[in-house]
């Protein structure tokens, strides 16, 4: 049995609790000024100077077919670092909050069940139960789709 644990942030959208292995993310933001573009998405919320770097900005909500992200909360963002093949790439994504930093063991994960979920099944890799609460595992690579890859990779063209 395998009894090596990874590190995880936990976040909130809503009622729920998320968790996203921190070699996913980068930095946890703060008070960020969202500059909006024109014609993006609508879960394309605009984009932050991050070092330097210009983000689009994904409303986490809207991804998992929720209300959108309130004002009150777009000021949290986690950046995560995303890899395509051989190319790595940074994207900005709201949450509600973020809770602790824990470790999960493999045994602990489960599989979810699809039923009753309002979002893509593919988005969510497991999910645990700590504290009698259901924490479920993200995979950014999947809620971050291939569309938001593309803006990340032109936002990040005008970055070189």
């Amino acid at each position: 049995m395998n009894n090596e644990k990874e590190t995880y942030l936990t976040f909130v959208l809503g009622q729920d609790v998320f968790a996203v292995n921190v070699k996913n993310v980068l930095e946890v933001l703060e008070k960020q000024q969202i500059t909006k573009v024109p014609k993006a998405p609508e879960h394309i919320l605009g984009i932050i100077n991050f070092r330097g770097e210009i983000l689009p900005v994904v409303d986490t909500n809207l991804k998992f077919n929720r209300n959108g992200t309130s004002e009150e909360h777009q000021n949290i963002m986690i950046v995560y670092i995303l890899g395509q093949s051989d190319h790595f790439f940074s994207i900005a994504g709201t949450a509600d909050g973020v809770k602790d930093v824990i470790e999960i063991g493999q045994e602990e994960i489960k599989p979810v069940p699809e039923m009753g979920l309002s979002y893509d099944a593919r988005f969510i890799v497991g999910v645990i139960k700590r504290d009698e609460k259901f924490i479920l595992l993200i995979q950014p690579e999947k809620v971050f789709s291939v569309s938001d890859t593309e803006i990340a990779i032109q936002v990040e063209a005008v970055n070189q």
